[in-house]
């Protein structure tokens, strides 16, 4: 069995001799009665522990099939469910390292309104099955870490970063390193008492807590939001340290602002998506080639957010324009994206159509 760049593995030698006389469905199904996970071509992993790791978050860690690609520290995958009889998908952080056994975890917050989050983290039980998506992302750590590292997580932030400080863990703690997490309350943080040990186990490693909303403070916890003053305080001088943040957009915009032109390098992610100013929103056509519809969409809606408003439901994962699972050709049309302002005129462009709007008329081939 060999394994591509992407992670993914090739056929083995058997499938390809026997995928002409086998339909790869019909193989899922009988399979599937012997094991939930055995799949002709389909990455798949079952749920072999579950465990509450904070208010309204649970970690679930996976046992994958031979089709689940491998992964880096700090990265995502996407992962598919069945929710009320309709496939649902969205994106998470793995917050394990890569263990012999292929085993990952995840760690998955309840969102309001959230149709998979909850059904993860309320439905979801040991011997589940989940489709997983290859990995992506590029908070990664070097190969051989140097310097100082800052991690600035706030709320469900933290999931990158956490497997990126086990990572640091299992290597010794090499580099002197410094977590600022920020959470509303003590009862929405997660693996705080890991954090604790590691920071008394490793003594370069520096553990700040911070808690936004929570009524008294206990010994070694802060208070308040991010800011100059917080950080100069907690990480101290940051000219020579690489940053990584991850949390709401509205907190990593704000890390951006404050360490733009201090810190060495400065990387982040935030998971919720931009807002769209729809002060000067207006109604165009979106003509999608591939099923002949022509539908009136506002500009105020991300392409994906006004296709789903009219029932289409195009491939989609992150909602953040991080991992291209909705890519797209757009056949003509100007389109802007929605984070960077930028607007496209070209024919035959590629577009992610979670962080794009129509600005006028648009044909995309779907």
């Amino acid at each position: 069995m060999s394994v591509s760049a992407s992670g993914a593995r090739a056929p083995s030698t058997l499938g390809r001799l026997i995928e002409p006389f086998v339909a790869p469905d019909v193989f899922d199904f009988w399979v599937g009665h012997l094991n939930p996970a055995w799949s002709w071509s389909r990455p798949l992993a079952k749920v072999v522990e579950r465990r509450v790791e904070a208010a309204d978050t649970v970690t679930l860690v996976l046992k994958p099939n031979r089709h689940v690609g491998r992964f880096q520290p700090g990265q995502h995958v996407n992962v598919s469910a069945e929710v009320n009889g309709r496939r649902t998908t969205r994106s998470y952080s793995l917050t394990g390292i890569p263990q012999r056994d292929g085993r990952f975890s995840l760690t998955v917050k309840r969102v309001e309104g959230g149709k998979l989050s909850t059904h993860l983290c309320r439905d979801v039980r040991v011997g589940d099955v989940l489709e997983i998506g290859p990995a992506f992302g590029e908070m990664l750590l070097p190969a051989q870490p140097e310097g100082r590292w800052v991690f600035l997580a706030a709320g469900s932030g933290i999931t990158p970063l956490m497997s990126l400080t086990r990572a640091l863990a299992a290597q010794k703690m090499p580099v002197d390193t410094t977590l600022i997490y920020w959470a509303k309350t003590r009862a929405e943080l997660c693996f705080l008492l890991e954090l604790q040990g590691l920071a008394r186990r490793f003594p370069n490693f520096h553990l700040h807590i911070v808690l936004t909303h929570e009524a008294q403070l206990i010994a070694g916890e802060h208070s308040g939001f991010i800011s100059t003053e917080q950080l100069a305080e907690l990480a101290g001088d940051l000219s020579d340290a690489q940053v990584y943040a991850c949390g709401p957009s509205g907190f990593v915009d704000t890390a951006r602002t404050l360490t733009e032109g201090r810190v060495r390098r400065f990387l982040a992610e935030g998971f919720t998506p931009t807002q769209i100013d729809a002060t000067d929103a207006t109604t165009v056509r979106v003509q999608l080639t591939r099923t002949g519809r022509t539908l009136e969409v506002s500009t105020g809606q991300s392409l994906l957010e006004a296709l789903e408003a009219h029932g289409v439901n195009p491939r989609s994962g992150c909602r953040m324009g991080v991992c291209h699972t909705c890519v797209c050709t757009k056949r003509a049309g100007t389109i802007e994206d929605i984070n960077t302002k930028e607007q496209s005129t070209e024919e035959e462009g590629q577009v992610r159509i979670c962080v794009s709007r129509a600005r006028t008329n648009v044909t995309l081939d779907l």
